[in-house]
């Protein structure tokens, strides 16, 4: 009996790619940067699974591209680069994979936080360019304090919550804001629910962890960022668009606010004229929350286990739209 065709849009580790290449006919994209759309529609063309990542986008046109296609699986949490509509309404299973993420992605926001306050990249820059002549001045190198701060997370889905684990030991005060109240959170963590404005007035820390939609597009602008204080540090490891991009370098090039540290940007990868690389109180990584060893390695598995368990016609670890189920017989 033939195997299964998918399709692997990045290199994984060898260990996950034998254990795929067991029970599928199985064809990796080589490359570090990921298939064009046209040779990404002619690759899917008879494959009847596929392993994505953010940067391929399954959107119609790739999917009448590919009329075997049972399951997309999704290296990761976010699905904003699948067209989740199109897929449920073509009767093919998406999978993704929260849950092993949250704790990787919540440390280097933290890290982003920690960074941005005590100028930890910026003293390191110094160093490196031999700058540092002077051993100690009581007036240099002034950041601000983080413990025993107000932290404001937006968004307490897994990162957020894993956020609020970290600001614990740091005796931060942590106030919240999402769609979903989450009372039983509150009392657990002695953390409190506020409105969205009154977190950008009051926090000294506003942490963004919500998924990207059409609602949270620009969810931070110019008019949010000019309520904040003028002590505050903006963070950001959810997606790039979630912050104007402009309104933020306004903001930090006015002082409007203190610092910000992103490990997302928009565009992505942030261009090498962006006006924000000017500045000395940003810090920039390059999406790089999830890679930690062991996190990235747990990531695959999943992945792999949701496009195996799709394959063979039945409930995947994490499904996006398992409300097609009962159309293709899961239970």
């Amino acid at each position: 009996m033939d195997k299964p065709k998918v399709l692997i849009t990045r290199q994984l580790l060898p260990e996950v790619l034998d254990l795929i290449s067991e029970s599928t006919d199985m064809e990796v994209w080589p490359d570090t940067y990921p298939p064009s759309a046209e040779k990404l529609r002619e690759l899917l063309a008879d494959k009847e699974g596929v392993l994505t990542t953010i940067m391929d986008r399954i959107d119609a046109e790739a999917l009448d591209a590919a009329p075997k296609l049972k399951v997309v699986s999704q290296l990761g949490v976010g699905v904003d680069h699948i067209d989740i509509a199109e897929a449920t309404k073509r009767n093919i299973l998406v999978g993704n994979t929260p849950g092993v993420l949250a704790k990787a992605t919540a440390d280097i926001a933290f890290a982003l936080l920690m960074s941005a306050a005590r100028r930890v990249s910026e003293g390191d820059q110094w160093v490196r360019e031999k700058k540092w002549e002077l051993a100690f001045h009581p007036l240099h190198w002034l950041g601000v304090d983080v413990h025993s701060t107000t932290l404001g997370i937006v968004g307490l889905g897994e990162t957020g919550l894993e956020m609020v684990k970290r600001a614990q030991g740091f005796d931060m005060e942590v106030i919240y804001f999402s769609r979903t109240r989450k009372e039983d959170l509150e009392s657990q963590y002695g953390i409190k629910y506020v409105s969205f404005e009154e977190l950008l007035r009051t926090a000294d820390f506003v942490s963004l962890h919500v998924a990207y939609t059409p609602d949270t597009h620009f969810l931070v602008g110019k008019s949010q960022l000019e309520i904040m204080k003028d002590t505050a540090i903006l963070i950001n490891a959810a997606r790039g668009p979630v912050v104007d991009p402009e309104a933020l370098y306004e903001a930090l090039n006015n002082r409007t606010i203190y610092a910000a540290g992103l490990d997302v940007t928009y565009p992505e990868p942030i261009l090498p004229t962006d006006p924000l690389l000017t500045l000395n109180n940003i810090v920039i990584t390059p999406h790089m929350g999830s890679s930690a060893i062991s996190t990235r390695r747990n990531t695959m598995y999943m992945a792999t286990q949701n496009m195996l368990a799709g394959l063979n016609g039945q409930q995947l670890k994490a499904c996006v739209n398992p409300s097609i189920y009962p159309e293709l017989g899961i239970s």
